[in-house]
């Protein structure tokens, strides 16, 4: 596989996700949703100041941390896409991993720049710990609502399959309500999983016993 594909790859996903988000800021109002294909699948716009699907941790400083570490894992992942492309890894796993790639590259342009780009934006709030909504839509502007590295991934692929109650005698959550897929991702977030999924599913594929022998033979001789 050439270096020109994974670059092709890359920029597919990372394009498609912007488009999306893009969009989606533009034209929605916070916590609103849209159905695309009946109750089963809704654009549904949140703001995600933290990990994939909604995670977050450590408040202002955990953001920027974790947005520090994003810029690292993109920086190794140049280096280390060039590496196995070079050394002719299965293709499937330049695949996958170019897909983890643009998915981490995807969402550090939201991180870094939307704070900058936007004009609305949740932002943390110090009195309750946690970050703050906004009203109306947001707009394109020179005057954004935070500073590099403080914007906020959005969100907004929802899949709410499947929804119902727990019965009263199913232990902790019994006679509370349920919904499979509650988690709001983007396109980003879905090319990270499954990139780590299909690598988990087919290593024995990807990386076979010769291969890695042979894997092993070109790391000390280098």
């Amino acid at each position: 596989m050439k270096k020109i594909h994974v670059v092709a790859i890359v920029l597919f996903v990372v394009l498609f996700d912007q488009l999306l988000k893009f969009y989606v800021k533009l034209n929605f109002e916070l916590n609103t949703s849209h159905k695309v294909f009946g109750e089963w699948f809704q654009l549904y716009f949140v703001e995600n100041p933290g990990m994939a699907y909604g995670w977050k941790f450590g408040g202002n400083w955990g953001k920027i941390a974790l947005t520090v570490f994003r810029m690292g894992a993109v920086v190794f992942g140049v280096f280390y896409l060039g590496r196995i492309v070079r050394q002719k890894y299965h293709k499937g796993f330049i695949i996958c991993a170019s897909l983890v790639f643009a998915g981490a590259l995807g969402n550090l342009i939201d991180s870094c720049f939307y704070g900058l780009i936007f004009d609305k934006g949740m932002l943390y709030n110090a009195g309750i710990n946690d970050y703050s909504n906004y009203m109306g839509l947001a707009n394109v502007s020179s005057h954004g609502y935070a500073s590099f590295l403080h914007g906020n991934v959005v969100d907004m692929l929802h899949f709410p399959i499947l929804k119902g109650t727990f019965p009263s005698w199913f232990p902790v959550w019994g006679g509370e309500d349920f919904e499979f897929f509650r988690p709001v991702f983007n396109i980003a977030d879905a090319a990270i999983s499954s990139g780590v999924i299909a690598i988990l599913i087919f290593q024995k594929k990807f990386f076979p016993k010769n291969d890695a022998d042979k894997t092993s033979e070109l790391t000390e001789t280098i």
